[in-house]
């Protein structure tokens, strides 16, 4: 997985957000917003490439307060 690859599909609106996501987001109070500016300007940290059904990776970026954020992404 490719950060470059994730950020066009974030750019591009090609971005599903599952009940699961947005379960998880509300329950840290986070905005979407602040989560696609997190992975904009964080970095791949884990890659599971083989996961089923699909590929997935563990981005490390900051909240807009600057606080350390983990998103795990598929």
């Amino acid at each position: 997985m490719d950060i470059v690859d994730i950020i066009e599909a974030i750019r591009a609106n090609r971005v599903r957000i599952t009940d699961h996501a947005d379960e998880e987001a509300e329950a840290d109070k986070l905005t979407f917003d602040e989560i696609y500016s997190s992975v904009l300007h964080g970095e791949i940290i884990e890659d599971y490439s083989t996961d089923k059904p699909y590929p997935s990776c563990l981005i490390y970026g900051q909240t807009f307060r600057g606080d350390p954020q983990c998103l795990g992404l598929s």
